[in-house]
């Protein structure tokens, strides 16, 4: 199980301008630090938590950050019209479109996905895959 996803930012407040567009949507809790940001999933009483935490931090080793080629961070949504407003909200708080939300042919019928770009470059997916909703070849 994956426990946490760590990405390098060299301005925080830009991130959190971006980050905070749609992962409290999703149910995520922001909490500040010296350290960066730290995005997690509320935790009821008598609960484990619900993994994995998100942290956008800047580096460890004080050297710009930079995006990784091929490496993404998925966030599922519980519908298409979700994905479609958060995509939106991602664009006006800093990101950049890296594939409109829609359907794709490589995958299922009802994965509905958009991409963007944060401030720093770092690859992100929205995606529902909701198969209550109508698919791609429905």
């Amino acid at each position: 199980m994956i426990a946490y996803v760590t990405v390098g930012a060299d301005d925080i407040p830009r991130a959190k301008r971006f980050y905070c567009a749609f992962l409290p949507a999703l149910g995520y809790e922001l909490s500040e630090g010296v350290e960066g940001l730290s995005f997690a999933l509320p935790v009821p009483d008598g609960q484990r938590a619900t993994l994995p935490d998100f942290y956008v931090k800047p580096t460890f080793n004080g050297e710009p950050a930079t995006a990784g080629n091929g490496t993404m961070t998925a966030f599922e949504a519980p519908s298409q019209s979700q994905v479609r407003d958060l995509h939106a909200a991602a664009l006006i708080a800093g990101g950049t479109d890296d594939g409109k939300p829609g359907f794709r042919p490589a995958y299922g019928p009802h994965f509905y996905v958009s991409y963007l770009r944060d401030p720093q470059g770092n690859k992100i997916a929205l995606f529902s895959a909701n198969p209550d909703e109508a698919g791609r070849d429905d």
